[in-house]
């Protein structure tokens, strides 16, 4: 694999991630709450179409989309695929970051497995 499709295929991935922190932050919001509370589908709508983090969140996603286009265009499947499992990792390590959200031994042993996956397919080209 080309140092410029890692590069592509890294940056598609780290902007997934960073769009479901985005869209997590924008959901977790007193306004979008309260929305959910009250259960009226056009106000939680209009919320969620109304709140930047979530509207950022769209687009980070969006732009990592066509990132990964230009990376499947570039590199074989099964080499670029395992690759989007560095989101979860970068998930996790955000999640407890920007949510304190617990990290339990469980969780941490399997992020070593992913990244050590990762790792291994790569190497493997």
């Amino acid at each position: 694999m080309h140092l410029s499709s890692a590069a592509v295929i890294i940056t598609s991935v780290a902007l997934s991630a960073g769009s479901q922190v985005l869209l997590k932050l924008g959901m977790s919001t007193h306004t979008i709450q309260s929305a959910l509370k009250v259960g009226n589908v056009s106000d939680i709508t209009l919320a969620i179409l109304t709140s930047p983090s979530i509207l950022s969140g769209f687009g980070c996603f969006g732009l990592s989309l066509v990132l990964w286009l230009f990376a499947l265009a570039q590199t074989p499947l099964s080499s670029a695929y395992p690759f989007v499992a560095l989101g979860i990792l970068v998930t996790v390590l955000a999640g407890a970051m920007v949510f304190a959200e617990p990290i339990s031994p469980a969780k941490a042993i399997g992020a070593v497995l992913i990244l050590s996956g990762v790792v291994l397919v790569g190497i493997a080209g």
